[in-house]
């Protein structure tokens, strides 16, 4: 892209791009110091009149839109030559406005695992908890421990709907037994519980809550269809220094804003090594294709890019209302769910119909499997490389037919479907990000490699066959469930690995977790981006702080842990500053 002209326009002590989970947070938590000024700037549009973010049942409808960024994966060889859509929220609040709104924070030992002082498991479930105001319910029993009471980000546990409560029967039956708030402490690796969820009195809430509403100051100035191309680099005394940013507006206009103190990208692990790359920061040889003069030679900027890859298996249920099909499919329901969500602000537009999830560990259904039995392992892990108090897989159901965009045989004609879901934690396999590009409006090449590894195939074959036995076998669900929806394996009892692995190939999708491309790492670490401090190596005053930083993703969702990075970040941020490390 060549512009005709530049504009330089104002000067803020902090330059943060990218308005989404975490970079909400950073913003919020700045701006508490009356003194500095703040500018967030985000691609998308101003989230506060879209009702579909807000209204968490409407999730689906804020993709293929303005508010998603419309990546699809390249094809990849380990799924057939499939493509992937994976979807992120391009909009004020990014993915926290779009997502399931799950609070699953994964285990202590994921980021002790990372084995950084500023990022112990310790400090990052009190990050999570500071961002969080719990609201109980009479029927929950929550550990008052782990849940904050202060933060922007409001949360409340979820009403089970019928056939949730009947999987939770079978999950305890196959073993998982019932440890209510265990996706809040992340003590247990194998059980079933309820999750916590980012909405309350049926609105969802969203991290562009740190900068607005009650949290909204007059030193933060946010600027929305303003796609942030590339960061201004000045070389000063032999040292790169980060100075401003350049910015295309929605209407074609580009403008340089200056920063007094730091420049943050918080554009997510797609667009966040975009922009390094853009900037002339990442590996030369890819720099180079693009005709880009490499400022500093960082190999991996867009790679060990991480997702947690999912399957849903549907089944057909036998009797009625046990799912809430007949609210949203069936006749014309759908419009007095609509306008019992506009009056009253509850109804199953209220919340994500996901209902009760499930962690396990599958030592013993692998262990006949020559391919785990005879990978290597480190002292205490088993192949995948987690301990016995990580989980090696996550279930859950959903409380009507439903899911990714591309699953669309929906229930019309009056029957009633649900799907188990099973996701993969931990994954082998890597994929990476790099530049289609120098177009700050193209969007990057996103290749996930899901699946390349064989260890990961085993693992969620496995767990598909186990997640199949919970629904066909166990004394919740066995005798209300009719058959598979639509007509694949899931009905078959006794299929072996094998017969499922081609089921898993053709449904294995993303489950929005997208990460690492811009890992932290100790300075011995080549292909680390960050620091331990999340400043970007061989560049002064330039950070990154979203879920691109991760060195290896936790074993949950990783919402949370997007707001733990943002609230961790700030304090981080503040402490350097304070001792004149700027």
């Amino acid at each position: 892209m060549a512009p005709t002209s530049v504009e330089t326009e104002e000067v803020y002590d902090y330059i943060i791009c990218g308005g989404g989970t975490s970079g909400c947070v950073l913003a919020g938590r700045l701006a508490e110091d009356p003194n500095a000024t703040i500018l967030v700037l985000e691609a998308g549009p101003d989230s506060a009149d879209l009702e579909n973010v807000h209204m968490a049942g409407g999730w689906t409808k804020n993709f293929d839109a303005e508010t998603d960024w419309n990546i699809t994966t390249a094809p990849m060889k380990s799924l057939g030559d499939r493509s992937v859509k994976v979807s992120r929220g391009r909009l004020l609040g990014g993915s926290s406005g779009v997502n399931g709104t799950l609070c699953v924070r994964g285990t202590k030992q994921d980021y002790d695992d990372w084995e950084m002082e500023e990022w112990t498991g310790e400090k990052m479930f009190g990050y999570m908890a500071k961002a969080e105001t719990f609201h109980p319910k009479p029927w929950f029993k929550e550990d008052p421990n782990v849940h904050g009471t202060s933060g922007p980000l409001h949360t409340e546990p979820h009403d089970l709907a019928p056939i949730s409560e009947l999987v939770k029967e079978s999950m305890i039956d196959a073993g998982l037994p019932y440890i209510p708030d265990m996706f809040s402490t992340g003590e247990v690796p194998q059980g079933c519980g309820d999750v916590v969820r980012t909405v309350h009195q049926g609105i969802r809430s969203t991290a562009a809550d740190f900068i607005i509403k009650g949290c909204r100051r007059d030193n933060t100035t946010i600027k929305t269809e303003m796609t942030v191309d590339r960061v201004l680099l000045e070389r000063e005394d032999g040292e790169l220094v980060a100075r401003g940013v350049r910015v295309v507006e929605k209407r074609g206009r580009v403008v340089e804003f200056r920063a007094r103190k730091e420049v943050v990208l918080s554009a997510g692990a797609y667009c966040s090594p975009a922009i390094l790359m853009r900037s002339g920061i990442g590996p030369k040889d890819e720099l180079g294709k693009q005709a880009i003069e490499c400022q500093v030679d960082l190999p991996g900027v867009g790679k060990n890019l991480m997702d947690h890859v999912l399957c849903f298996i549907f089944y057909e249920v036998s009797k009625p209302h046990l799912t809430n099909d007949y609210l949203v499919y069936h006749d014309n329901a759908i419009a007095s769910t609509y306008q019992l969500y506009q009056e009253k602000k509850s109804g199953i537009l209220s919340t994500f119909p996901f209902g009760i999830f499930g962690y396990a560990r599958l030592d013993e259904r692998l262990a006949d499997a020559p391919l785990w039995r005879d990978a290597p392992r480190g002292p205490g892990r088993d192949p995948m490389g987690l301990t016995p108090s990580q989980p090696n897989i996550e279930f859950w159901n959903t409380e009507l037919y439903g899911g990714p965009k591309q699953f669309t045989d929906f229930p019309i004609d009056h029957k009633h479907a649900f799907a188990l879901c099973t996701l993969m934690f931990n994954q082998h396999s890597r994929g990476s990000v790099a530049l289609k590009s120098k177009d700050p409006l193209e969007n990057p090449v996103v290749d996930h490699n899901y699946l390349d590894n064989p260890l990961d195939m085993l693992v969620l074959t496995e767990a598909c066959r186990f997640a199949n036995e919970i629904v066909v076998k166990g004394k919740g669900t066995r005798d209300v469930v009719k058959g598979s929806w639509p007509e694949h394996l899931a009905h078959h009892t006794h299929a072996t690995r094998e017969e499922w692995e081609p089921y898993v190939r053709e449904h294995a999708t993303t489950c929005y977790h997208a990460s690492g491309t811009c890992a932290m790492g100790t300075p011995e670490n080549k292909n680390a981006v960050l620091d331990t401090r999340l400043r970007v190596k061989g560049v002064r005053n330039l950070r990154v702080v979203d879920m691109s930083v991760v060195p290896k993703v936790n074993n949950g969702h990783t919402q949370m842990v997007a707001y733990g990075i943002g609230e961790g970040a700030a304090e981080i941020i503040k402490a350097d500053a304070k001792a004149g490390k700027v």
